[in-house]
């Protein structure tokens, strides 16, 4: 018999001694796409309690318990590292061998795919709050991110950590008339790291004249066509379609061929769709490749017709990457 450790909310210990655990899910590597999160239970007491501090910090009722469960050694579980697409299935033996043989088994789960029996529960007891990792094993001592994605709102020092360590786009964008003094600056000194990071702005905060950018479609260096591809996909001023067409006649660098095929992808505008239309016969595969992403994405006629000739281009890249998108 192997025996686990599932860790839940104290207010569910007198349920569970009651009628065991019922399956939550979905969860991995699990045929009944409900079940229950478990850890063996090993020599190291906080290895096997390893998830109460992550467990702990979710919102909802306070207090955590631990509930020892026995199952028979032949019973199927799946057992991987947390956010892991494909799981090992295996059985109770051999997912307590598994994790037992590991070097770091820091982050790893065993999920049964199934409630557990009242029979199964052992017993149920209080756990020492402060033991485990949060956010992720090794988090002690690295600086949070403090993007918005992982940061949310309203959790644990999240505005304080957003404060302390702001990055630059998700600040205030420089006013228009700063950055248009930065690209004249950044001309006269033929500063193309200033140019790139000015044109950066445009493409996450600021929309700026197009006669004015248009001048860097013929800037020496690739980089900057490339920056300024990304940065005028997404306006909708008049003018930035015959931009795009000038960059994608760019005989010199097919990257920057390769920029305008990616910012152009999801722009909806006619002038785009003609303009992927056109890329789909570059002599450069890598530009083929990126355009079969904006083919799928428009769903029309004209754009299935090319996607049935680029299944048959001779570069194997672009053959799979239809292969690939067109099945999901």
């Amino acid at each position: 018999m192997a025996t686990f450790v599932h860790l839940t909310p104290a207010v569910h210990a007198a349920r569970i001694r009651r009628s065991g655990i019922k399956a939550q899910g979905p969860g991995p590597g699990s045929r009944a796409g409900r079940g229950v999160y478990m850890f063996p239970v090993v020599e190291s007491y906080a290895l096997t309690h390893q998830w109460l501090r992550e467990l702990a910090r979710r919102p909802g009722p306070r207090g955590i318990v631990a509930v020892h469960v026995r199952l028979p050694d032949e019973e199927e579980v799946s057992v991987g590292r947390y956010g892991e697409r494909e799981p090992e299935v295996t059985t109770a033996a051999g997912a307590v061998r598994r994790i037992r043989g590991l070097e770091d088994a820091r982050g790893w789960e065993v999920f049964l795919p199934r409630a557990v029996g009242r029979g199964e529960v052992r017993y149920v007891r209080e756990v020492r709050q402060v033991n485990g990792w949060r956010y992720m094993p090794d988090a002690h001592g690295t600086a949070p991110c403090p993007c918005e994605a992982c940061q949310v709102p309203g959790g644990y020092n999240a505005r304080r950590t957003r404060e302390r360590r702001a990055l630059p786009e998700y600040g205030p964008a420089p006013a228009s008339r700063l950055l248009l003094a930065r690209l004249d600056r950044a001309e006269l000194r033929d500063d193309t790291a200033a140019l790139c990071e000015t044109l950066r702005w445009y493409r996450l905060r600021r929309r700026g004249p197009v006669a004015r950018l248009a001048r860097l479609a013929g800037h020496p260096d690739a980089a900057v066509r490339q920056e300024l591809a990304r940065a005028v996909a997404r306006w909708s001023t008049p003018g930035v379609d015959a931009l795009l067409r000038e960059l994608a006649a760019d005989a010199a660098d097919a990257a920057v061929r390769q920029a305008v095929a990616e910012s152009i992808a999801y722009r909806d505008t006619p002038g785009a769709d003609a303009l992927l239309t056109a890329l789909a016969g570059d002599p450069d595969p890598g530009v083929r490749d990126i355009v079969v992403e904006g083919l799928v994405h428009r769903e029309t006629p004209e754009a299935e017709a090319l996607l049935r000739v680029l299944a048959d281009d001779p570069d194997e890249r672009v053959r799979e990457t239809v292969a690939v998108l067109t099945e999901e």
